[in-house]
């Protein structure tokens, strides 16, 4: 790591996990390059940063154009220093039955959320592996295991962001590097994408509860980026989900059909004509959160220095839990393997 603050690259950094990270890594004085389309939400985002101690650079771009990534990423080393941790999260997805998608849709969705990821990746074992260091963390979901309706191309990313991520770790392992790769599986959270992403949903689209804030996403991804694992499952419902599929696939499928599409929709009709991000970003600072701070989970606190591990009984893996009483009111349960 360089010798004064960390370089830190985060893709999607102007609103949502992507913005609650950016200030996470600003309070402990991180030099910060901040990748996303939104002029306005970076423009904010760089202020959030500099008042909590860090500093910024803000760089619009595209995370779906391979060349541009790449330019942002030779920016962020030539104005900010040697990149130390990478962070991909940048995403767009579109509420909709699958008979009722476009294969342009399919293609945008995987350009931005797949893609980015690969290209944002590529960019920094670029400038990684021949240093011997740095760590990669992809922000992923439990839905990189787990697919539901109505979200048929966010979860095909999801899922091929997972199984990328295995073929390059062997790859890292095979050529004994000590370039580092963690992803990062969030459960549900209060964010803005609720409100911007395309949707053809008779009703509003939200997050399927227990809900979680930004914040509890943005201290797991601070936590993975310096004690790296090959996986983390961030809180209790990932937990479940993800251990649930690997046994009863088809027990969640029926449930799901039932329960799925309820789910993922609260009261109020949708707009039809409202702007959406597929495309192009919705202008405006839209902030870290969403609209569902009132209906937020409320469970154990989150990590403490002092941390217990509970070893798990199917596999050979484990599962930690750890608190910290700046988060009273919020869990995060670590399931990781070395």
């Amino acid at each position: 790591m360089n010798d004064a603050s960390e370089v830190v690259v985060i893709t999607g950094a102007s609103a949502g996990v992507g913005r609650a990270t950016a200030r996470k890594f600003a309070k402990h004085g991180a030099r910060i390059g901040m990748l996303a389309r939104g002029v306005d939400g970076l423009d904010a985002a760089r202020r959030d940063v500099e008042n909590l101690g860090g500093k910024a650079l803000v760089v619009p771009v595209d995370v779906a154009d391979s060349e541009k990534v790449e330019s942002a990423a030779a920016q962020v080393e030539a104005e900010l220093g040697e990149i130390d941790l990478w962070i991909n999260n940048a995403m767009t997805s579109v509420f909709s039955p699958v008979k009722e998608m476009t294969p342009e849709e399919f293609r945008r969705v995987t350009e931005v959320t797949y893609l980015g990821y690969v290209y944002g990746t590529l960019a920094a074992l670029k400038r990684m592996l021949s240093r011997d260091r740095g760590v990669i963390v992809q922000v992923g979901s439990a839905l990189a295991y787990r697919g539901i309706p109505l979200q048929s191309g966010y979860c095909a990313a999801k899922h091929a962001v997972q199984g990328f991520c295995d073929s390059l770790r062997c790859e890292l392992l095979h050529d004994n590097s000590r370039v580092q790769l963690t992803m990062v599986q969030l459960p549900a959270l209060n964010t803005p994408q609720f409100g911007w992403v395309k949707s053809r949903l008779p009703r509003k689209a939200q997050p399927v509860p227990p809900i979680f804030q930004p914040e509890v996403a943005a201290e797991a991804i601070y936590f993975a980026a310096h004690n790296p694992r090959r996986e983390f499952y961030v809180g209790g419902p990932s937990v479940a989900v993800i251990t649930a599929n690997k046994f009863v696939p088809g027990l969640l499928d029926h449930y799901l059909a039932r329960t799925g599409y309820d789910s993922q929709q609260h009261d109020g009709a949708e707009d039809p004509n409202r702007a959406n991000n597929l495309w192009q970003p919705v202008p405006g600072d839209h902030g870290a959160h969403g609209a569902f701070a009132a209906r937020e989970a409320l469970e154990c606190p989150t990590m403490v220095k002092r941390a217990f591990q509970l070893d798990c009984p199917w596999c050979s893996c484990a599962c930690r839990c750890r608190f910290d009483r700046a988060f009273q009111k919020r869990l995060i349960a670590f399931h990781f393997t070395t």
